[in-house]
């Protein structure tokens, strides 16, 4: 279906037959592949008697050749539609040596943070994992979440202009509203080299609701109000991803643990933590050295890290 969008990414009209020529297919077998864009990626075609053929939204499809030539010695895979890119990570690291990158157009199980859903239309987004070795024993993973944050924010900054705002410990907020989600997954073994598996999804030209998304979001083409070149976006985190990778593993997560803070969206805020089956409500005051969030309860600075740790606002629980 890859070689049908390209012909029509740019949202302009296309007859069957001019689509057939260029295929090397009949009109009928067109309207096919153009049912299998709707049915199997839910992208809108729009028919017009006499017109043809058109996306009622442009699409640009991310292609190897950009990132080949800015990462020549990165293995990278783009695929159009697969269950979960961090799926996949651990199925190519059986054989492939990281770190290694794998791009979606699609996913039909993305996944999210606490076992949720991480929901996109395709090609319109940013859907990737970046698969990184730990080499230096696992204190090289302390307060990675944030760190990956920071890069996602100012690649976010560097493209779009966009000021973002970090929550610990896996979210980018644009004034309030969810832009960008991290899940890391460690794999690996006791006798074994470890990885961890940094997924990140970011919206970039989502305009509608997609899929039941249950809490606010926005993405970058509601910001500006413009189209987020989805390629150019990709290479500037990558840059931003690899060269805050390399800062974490030769200084430590304290070293950035400032830049964090000013950044952090919900600092002096009443919160409530969810630990477990246990809520706790109290001031957050910041971040520690591992990146644990610190909290003010009942006038002592007690700290949290790992285990299923859910943080709202105040309001909000």
């Amino acid at each position: 279906m890859r070689d049908l969008l390209q012909l029509m990414a740019d949202g302009e009209f296309y007859s069957g037959n001019d689509l057939g020529l260029q295929l090397g297919v009949s009109r009928a077998a067109v309207w096919k592949r153009i049912k299998r864009v709707t049915d199997e990626l839910g992208i809108e075609v729009q028919s017009v008697p006499g017109k043809g053929y058109r996306l009622a939204q442009p699409i640009q499809l991310l292609k190897s050749d950009a990132f080949q030539n800015s990462f020549p010695s990165l293995p990278l895979y783009i695929y159009d539609s697969i269950g979960s890119t961090n799926d996949e990570a651990k199925r190519l690291i059986t054989n492939e040596k990281p770190p290694v990158v794998i791009f979606a157009e699609h996913q039909t199980q993305g996944k999210g943070r606490r076992g949720r859903e991480w929901l996109s239309p395709f090609a319109q987004n940013l859907c990737f994992s970046y698969v990184w070795p730990v080499t230096q024993g696992l204190n090289q993973v302390d307060g990675l979440s944030l760190v990956v944050g920071l890069a996602v924010a100012k690649a976010i900054k560097q493209v779009s202009g966009v000021e973002a705002k970090l929550k610990w410990p896996n979210d980018v907020l644009v004034d309030g509203r969810k832009v960008a989600g991290i899940l890391l997954e460690l794999v690996g073994a006791p006798l074994e080299q470890w990885s961890v598996i940094i997924g990140i999804g970011v919206n970039l030209n989502m305009h509608d609701s997609f899929g039941g998304i249950d809490q606010d979001w926005t993405s970058l083409a509601k910001e500006t109000g413009g189209v987020i070149d989805r390629e150019k976006f990709a290479l500037v985190l990558l840059e931003e991803l690899q060269a805050y990778l390399d800062k974490q593993q030769h200084y430590g997560f304290e070293s950035m643990r400032a830049e964090w803070l000013e950044m952090h969206a919900w600092q002096n805020k009443k919160v409530v933590l969810q630990v477990g089956n246990d809520a706790v409500s109290g001031e957050l005051v910041g971040v520690g050295e591992k990146g644990e969030v610190c909290l003010l309860v009942e006038g002592e600075e007690r700290k949290y890290l790992g285990g299923e740790l859910s943080l709202r606002l105040h309001h909000d629980s």
